[in-house]
């Protein structure tokens, strides 16, 4: 894309996304103005989806933008943080028409919408390769109340919000490899729902937290790692949705089809620690506890099982 194509493009699609918004500079400027919130820490995450790597060739643009919204949401709200603002940058690829990029605009605009954040700025360039996206997103928290993966302690239950491993089915259903009638498990796949509702919960109660995006094995040790202690977790007592639970009463092997749903990932919903005097919060599931020692453990029917990695590995 030339200069001139660039900026009329920017201008056209991605300023109204600002909602007008002060900090954004009308996306004149190569740069944003963030002023101070007195009482707040300011929470900045980022994340990256590749073409044939965390999305299907061909998906189609509307979708790539509002997952990449949403899961960059998930790691604010597993961090209790409020959004508020985000920074883009795409990778248009050769072949990516002008109907393609209006189609990711408006995908962007109505998740914008949906979840009160503005576009603050950010880049587009061509590229030979596939089509990468990435946003950063930024968000507010109470002065020393983000929730770390450092925190867990020994005695502290584990607690996962809504269902695990639609995610992996559902990306399963998308390359038609088993059927979805309902839509249900691609749905969830396609449009994640970041769990921000929660934020309030674990700023009273969690000792630490993830957002289940490697999976829930993996996720967990992630935060064992960081927290220097050892996490179980009960296959048996995670939380499945009605397709999932009709997918594994299919399944010869229910040990093997428990760690696939605990492994797969994209599910986007909260691992949490909090300690075991804490009242259980509605729409929370306890899948395990937390010891002295160090790693995961993964139990199903009373004994201990290898979940192997327990999820997606970047590298």
């Amino acid at each position: 894309m030339s200069g001139a194509d660039e900026f009329g493009e920017i201008e056209r699609l991605f300023r109204p996304l600002t909602h007008g918004a002060a900090a954004a500079l009308d996306l004149l400027d190569d740069a944003a103005v963030l002023p101070g919130r007195p009482g707040y820490d300011l929470v900045i995450t980022k994340d990256v989806l590749v073409e044939g790597v965390h999305f299907p060739h061909g998906e189609a643009p509307d979708l790539v933008a509002r997952k990449l919204l949403r899961v960059n949401l998930s790691d604010l709200a597993a961090k209790a943080a409020e959004p508020f603002g985000c920074f883009l940058a795409v990778g248009w690829p050769t072949g990516f028409e002008a109907r393609d990029r209006e189609r990711f605009s408006k995908g962007l605009a109505s998740d914008l919408e949906s979840f009160g954040v503005d576009l603050l700025g950010g880049d587009t360039v061509a590229t030979t390769g596939p089509l990468f996206v990435s946003l950063t997103a930024l968000g507010w928290v109470p002065a020393g109340q983000m929730v770390r993966r450092k925190g867990a302690k020994p005695g502290d239950l584990v607690l996962v919000t809504g269902t695990i491993g639609d995610g992996v089915l559902g990306l399963a259903a998308v390359r038609g490899e088993l059927e979805d009638p309902e839509g249900d498990l691609v749905f969830r796949y396609q449009l994640p729902q970041p769990r921000l509702d929660v934020r309030d919960v674990l700023r009273r109660h969690a000792t630490a937290a993830a957002d289940v995006s490697d999976g829930l094995v993996a996720d967990a040790r992630h935060i064992a790692r960081a927290s220097g202690v050892r996490l179980t977790v009960d296959l048996e007592r995670m939380p499945l949705s009605r397709a999932a639970a009709t997918w594994l009463e299919a399944q010869p092997d229910p040990t093997t089809a428990l760690v696939r749903l605990a492994a797969g990932g994209d599910d986007y919903e909260v691992v949490c620690t909090m300690p075991a005097t804490a009242p259980k919060p509605p729409g929370f599931t306890v899948v395990g506890e937390v010891s002295v020692g160090e790693g995961i453990s993964v139990r199903m029917g009373g004994r201990f099982i290898d979940p192997g990695h327990g999820g997606w590995r970047h590298i």
